[in-house]
């Protein structure tokens, strides 16, 4: 049965709304789409609703009309501004020896439970990047294992909590509840690398209008993610003021003449700013010398990020570039030369059923990348914005809501007039304190109760009962 999905990519200059049909074998069909221009935003962060909200409605109206279905709730994303991100683990005991999705879920909460997030701050996903099962690491999916012991390291990305309300109230304005978020450089990356990008290691860089965005995927999982405030718009404030010529006329320059290839001296006509009934000539070496400094200054501020990241190593399969600004000619060869020769691949969305010709250009990886979440494409494991466990068979995750009837098997078995009242059943997601207490009191009572040997102390119970 084919489900309908709304994503809103919601990023620094512009905001795209995708419908799309998505059936069991989680093919995706996109069947609707609008783009308007972003108002209300500063860096891809809400800093007007009214505003925000109007711009979202209008992509949110075209791809309705297209798509001709309504519908009610979106995953959206969100930017990387003003997110924190930081690394956790966690430990628990197998008590039946085997490896469910209940423990799996159990210890991506302990991770989490145990990570210092402060107050102010809401997380955003729970990533994990090295399953340990017993002493041996790095296992791909630990689901099925024998096991007495599973352990988890996790990349857990959180947002402030201003942030993320501001954008839910911006969306609802706009006549739909929020269902999940999703960082828009970890949709973009899901849009765009390959499966042996991901094994080897890349580090994925969405440049945007004002933004861009970083996210290191190492080993099949994100381990680094950061944001930098730099996009293509810069080079077009930088050619406004040292051309002075107006805003559009510099965006209008930089799209037909935007080249890092050696210039010609060819001069060209432009209005003057503040009197546009008259012009001054140009050279193009002139333009090409501002967006060369420019690009040349954001790939730099690209190579200091991915240094810091202590990831460098790790990525076997290079950088990969998407976004709006690798449409800049010459970029691949300038990144290749900053970047230590290092692998540089400039990437488009991979394709999806039904894509309309414009979503196949780079700048719409991060609205790909949504649709491609929800039909599955997310990591194995991870903890979304609802603190619910999503799983790479989405068929199992959806049924996480049955895992708490589970859970008495983790209670330890005793007669009844000794069992504390604190032991009744209670789901395991809703409580980490509690999943861990049940894990510490099955430490020693791997072994299930047979009905006819009953164990010392319920023999001793019996008997001191009769004598008094």
């Amino acid at each position: 049965m084919k489900r309908t999905v709304l994503a809103i990519d919601i990023g620094s200059t512009k905001i795209c709304a995708l419908i799309a049909e998505i059936d069991d074998d989680n093919n995706a069909q996109i069947i609707g789409a609008g783009i308007a221009k972003a108002q209300g935003l500063r860096k891809g962060s809400i800093t007007n609703i009214e505003l925000a909200s109007k711009s979202i409605k209008s992509a949110l109206n075209d791809a309705k009309r297209v798509a001709g279905t309504e519908l009610r709730s979106a995953i959206v994303t969100i930017s990387g501004a003003y997110t924190k991100s930081l690394n956790s683990s966690g430990i628990v005991n197998i008590p039946n020896k085997e490896i469910t999705l209940n423990e799996i879920q159990r210890v991506m909460h302990t991770s989490l439970y145990n990570a210092n997030i402060p107050n102010e701050f809401e997380v955003l996903h729970a990533l994990p990047y090295n399953f340990k099962v017993d002493d041996q690491d790095f296992i791909e999916d630990p689901l099925g294992m024998n096991a007495a012991r599973l352990e988890v390291e996790t990349h857990i990305i959180t947002t402030q909590k201003s942030n993320l309300n501001n954008l839910r109230k911006a969306v609802k304005a706009a006549g739909v509840e929020v269902e999940s978020v999703v960082l828009s450089g970890y949709a973009s990356a899901i849009a765009v690398l390959n499966a042996d990008e991901k094994e080897l290691g890349a580090a994925v860089v969405d440049m945007g209008g004002n933004t861009s965005n970083i996210v290191i995927h190492s080993g099949h999982a994100i381990r680094y993610n950061d944001f930098l405030g730099v996009g293509s718009n810069h080079i077009t404030n930088d050619l406004s003021m040292a051309l002075h010529t107006p805003l559009h006329t510099a965006d209008n320059v930089k799209i037909t003449y935007g080249s890092l290839y050696a210039p010609s001296n060819d001069l060209i006509e432009l209005p003057v700013i503040g009197d546009e009934t008259s012009s001054h000539e140009v050279s193009l070496e002139v333009v090409h010398n501002v967006i060369y400094a420019r690009v040349e200054e954001t790939l730099m501020i690209i190579a200091q990020s991915i240094e810091k990241s202590g990831l460098k190593e790790h990525m076997g399969a290079g950088v990969v570039l998407t976004g709006g600004f690798t449409k800049i000619e010459g970029l691949r060869e300038l990144a290749v030369a900053i970047l230590d020769n290092m692998p540089v691949r400039l990437a488009k969305p991979t394709d999806v059923g039904g894509l309309f010709d414009t979503l196949r250009d780079p700048s719409y990886s991060g609205a790909v990348g949504l649709i491609k979440y929800l039909a599955d494409g997310y990591t194995a494991y991870e903890i979304d914005v609802n603190r619910r466990m999503r799983h790479a068979g989405e068929e199992s995750a959806t049924h996480t809501g049955s895992l708490p009837e589970e859970a008495p098997k983790f209670e330890p078995i005793a007669p009844a007039s000794s069992t504390p009242t604190s032991a009744a059943p209670t789901p395991p997601v809703k409580d980490e304190k509690i999943a861990e207490s049940a894990t510490m009191v099955n430490i020693g009572s791997n072994k299930p109760v047979q009905d006819d040997q009953p164990n010392p102390i319920s023999k001793f119970w019996n008997w001191a009962t009769q004598l008094f």
